[in-house]
């Protein structure tokens, strides 16, 4: 049996049906502290206010696991080329058609912690789906899994940008991989589309004008100066990453769990209007879109209809 671990752990990744895996040293990252602080000192971060907890556990892996020296970064992937039948209704994005990423992935990702444990010998460490302070995206690039668009998101050569990313933190030494160059060259597809305007700057999000945050993250009353902006949607936000150039080669995601209700495309632009806490119970039972909840999503469906 091959004994390399970094080997080891890549091909396992990969047989838990992870489409990329790379390795990066676990040390502080000086450059995105930086990023951050001013990110955070401009409010671009809306309500989120978590995003301005735990900043060093963000920027420094070893603040999250005593001894790290590697983190293993994954990506999976959810594009999928279906779509809601009826062109008026109003949309959602495509990440959380199906079953939630979070139990998905993490399920997958505690198989990997075994196997590494079983296979390796004793090592500690964590498994993480968008769900502590990681910079994920930065922790991706630095392992040449992709480089960070306009759009703020990470982008990936061969497959485009639908992709989940999830990462272990581990004390166990592996070869790091090194990252890529930046791909983007002059286009500004993603930043002349966003409906919003949200992408003030190169790599640069204002969070609290972005669709995804509006229509999710922000628990208030949506502000009036977006109405007639939201480019009809009810969850999320697509637009950025289906005007990229690089997502021509995006392929079709091969996880039944992904794949949306039977229903959930059916429904017509009155069906969403009307919509009922049964029928939204039932649709999107253990979905992403439970984040928002049923007067999250009925809110966004209303405000959607709302002239200015």
């Amino acid at each position: 049996m091959h004994k390399n671990p970094t080997y080891l752990i890549k091909q396992e990744a990969y047989r838990l049906g992870f489409e990329y895996v790379g390795v990066s040293k676990a040390a502080f990252l000086e450059e995105e502290a930086k990023n951050l602080e001013e990110w955070l000192k401009r409010g671009y971060h809306g309500q989120m206010h978590y995003m301005a907890n735990h900043f060093d556990k963000r920027l420094d892996p070893t603040k999250l696991v005593d001894g790290a020296k590697s983190v293993v970064s994954l990506l999976y992937n959810y594009h999928t080329t279906a779509q809601q039948s009826d062109a008026e209704a109003p949309k959602i994005s495509t990440y959380a058609y199906g079953k939630d990423y979070h139990f998905v992935l993490k399920k997958k990702l505690k198989t990997l912690m075994q196997f590494i444990q079983t296979e390796i010998g004793e090592v500690n460490g964590r498994v993480f789906v968008d769900s502590a302070p990681v910079m994920e995206r930065a922790w991706a690039a630095k392992s040449g899994l992709g480089w960070i668009g306009k759009h703020s998101l990470l982008i990936n050569k061969n497959k485009g940008s639908f992709f989940f990313l999830a990462e272990l933190i581990i004390d166990l030494e592996l070869e790091a991989d090194s990252p890529i160059k930046d791909y983007c060259g002059t286009c500004t597809r993603c930043i002349d589309a966003c409906p919003t305007d949200a992408i003030v700057g190169n790599k640069i999000v204002d969070g609290s004008k972005c669709i995804s945050y509006l229509t999710i993250e922000l628990r208030d009353a949506l502000p009036n100066e977006f109405a007639n902006k939201m480019d009809n949607w009810m969850f999320g936000c697509d637009v950025c990453q289906a005007v990229c150039p690089w997502n021509r080669f995006a392929e079709q995601h091969q996880e039944p769990a992904f794949d949306p209700h039977p229903d959930l495309l059916k429904m017509n632009r009155r069906e969403w209007q009307e919509i009922t806490k049964d029928v939204f119970n039932e649709i999107f039972r253990k979905s992403a879109v439970k984040r928002t909840k049923y007067e999250g999503l009925k809110r966004n469906i209303s405000f959607l209809n709302q002239k200015k």
